[in-house]
């Protein structure tokens, strides 16, 4: 069943008024720490809708609190979605195996008149069900092992090598992509090696099919209702920081360890373990590694440490990795131009105690105008954008020899203490360089000077170019 299909309009329930509307896909989007699944379960419970995780280490089996997955209880109260259904041993899992499967249960979902709820911060796994935005290299006799493999091979390359193969084959692609980001590169190589098309084409199809923007190309389902919980950022830090604290109440450890036994052991002896994919990559894992491998291999004192030292890490990345989030939401979602960006309506949840009347009440009017066809009283957010701005320009700093991707990136690369101080550096470099060559060149000196046009050693041209 086609997903347009699937999102028609249908008889809706009778505490709905029994009107036959097009049911809206909901979809939360937050930080960590916001109380996505505390709302998810909230409405799916008022709304006798589903829950639909887009979250990419939840799909695994284990670490169920480090990835703080719903409880059991809380999975009984409304019925969840797309967690603990991979072994954890599996790496080749990906965002196109996860949009196929989602997508085929939130079809069902409609076609049985519920609502669909999509809760989770993995950015792509999110877009994956909301636009046609990824390119399928799979054919229908293909395992996913065959395609991972490919994507695997070429991640082992250089990153420069890379970069360079994507600029020969798809020069419009590689000017989007920073050399570093090795994923992203590989990817649409991928994409041209099994497809014979360069990945930029298949997106500019994308965008050009009815419907189409520069978010991507047509929206999946045709009603979406999103929904955004964002909070002041220091009450979020400390909020973020106590959820460590309860995590390590609750048995945070134990888990770990008993899964690195079972997982990671042999692979670490081995030094063979990989943080890059599948469930290994959960923020938290790698945090523990020198904690993990060296217990009961050193003294109580260095394993306290390592142990604080892992703490402290799963606190800092933890709050890195929930302003890299709220960024997602802004430039995705907020910052871009075209008429075809779906609303998003913000939800403040900094006072916890006031959840009901701030976040649950309000969230409830929306949807509910949303099942009705009206537009919500609540005003969607807006962000001003620069319609001029181009996010994926390709800039080289000659000053700190590094290469940045998008224009706002570059204002704020010229600006930073690191540019300057570079700029700074070189400034005294060269005028070192000028007073030695002066005094090289003095009447007084006994040297004699060099012939004209061979540039000695201090030649400040020369040092530039090295």
């Amino acid at each position: 069943m086609a997903a347009a299909a699937a999102a028609r309009a249908v008889p809706v329930n009778p505490m709905f008024g029994g009107l036959k509307r097009t049911l809206p896909l909901v979809v939360i989007l937050g930080a960590t720490g916001t109380g996505k699944s505390t709302l998810a379960l909230q409405l799916g419970q008022r709304l006798g809708g589903e829950i639909v995780s887009a979250d990419s280490m939840q799909v695994y089996e284990g670490l169920d609190i480090i990835t703080n997955k719903v409880s059991a209880q809380e999975q009984r109260m409304c019925q969840h979605h797309m967690i603990s259904f991979v072994d954890p041993l599996v790496t080749n899992y990906t965002v196109v195996d996860f949009r196929n499967k989602a997508t085929a249960l939130i079809e069902d979902i409609f076609a049985r008149d519920k609502i669909p709820i999509i809760v989770g911060g993995t950015n792509y796994y999110v877009e994956s069900l909301l636009w046609k935005v990824l390119v399928n290299t799979k054919s229908p006799e293909a395992g996913t092992e065959q395609v991972v493999d490919r994507k695997a091979e070429l991640e082992k390359e250089d990153s420069h090598v890379l970069h360079s193969r994507l600029r020969q084959v798809d020069p419009e692609m590689a000017a989007k992509l920073h050399p570093h980001d090795k994923r992203k590169v590989a990817r649409s190589l991928q994409v041209f090696e099994e497809t014979g098309i360069s990945h930029s084409e298949f997106l500019h199809r994308q965008h050009s099919e009815e419907g189409g923007s520069p978010l991507g190309g047509p929206l999946k389902f045709p009603n979406p209702c999103i929904l955004w919980l964002h909070a002041d950022q220091t009450v979020l830090d400390e909020r973020l920081d106590k959820r460590v604290d309860d995590m390590l109440a609750a048995g945070l450890l134990e888990e770990l360890r008993d899964f690195h036994r079972r997982y990671n052991q042999k692979n670490s002896s081995k030094n063979s373990q990989d943080y890059q994919h599948g469930i290994f990559q959960s923020i938290g894992f790698k945090e523990f590694h020198e904690y993990l491998v060296t217990e009961g291999k050193c003294t109580p004192e260095t394993s306290n440490q390592l142990l604080k030292k892992g703490i402290e890490s799963l606190k800092q990345v933890t709050k890195r990795y929930a302003r890299k989030q709220n960024r997602w939401v802004k430039n995705r979602f907020l910052s871009r131009p075209g008429p075809r960006a779906p609303a998003v309506y913000g939800l403040e949840v900094s006072d916890v105690s006031k959840w009901k009347e701030s976040v649950l009440d309000p969230a409830l009017d929306i949807v509910h105008s949303f099942i009705q066809g009206h537009k919500p009283a609540a005003t969607p957010v807006k962000m001003p954008h620069n319609e001029t701005e181009n996010k994926r320009s390709y800039h080289m700093c000659d000053v700190c020899d590094r290469i940045i991707i998008g224009d706002r990136e570059w204002a704020a690369h010229v600006k930073s203490k690191s540019h300057l101080h570079q700029l700074k550096k070189r400034r005294l470099d060269s005028d070192a360089i000028s007073t030695t060559g002066s005094q090289t060149t003095s009447p007084d000196c006994d040297t004699e000077p060099k012939e004209d046009g061979a540039p000695g050693q201090n030649d400040p041209e020369l040092k530039s170019s090295i």
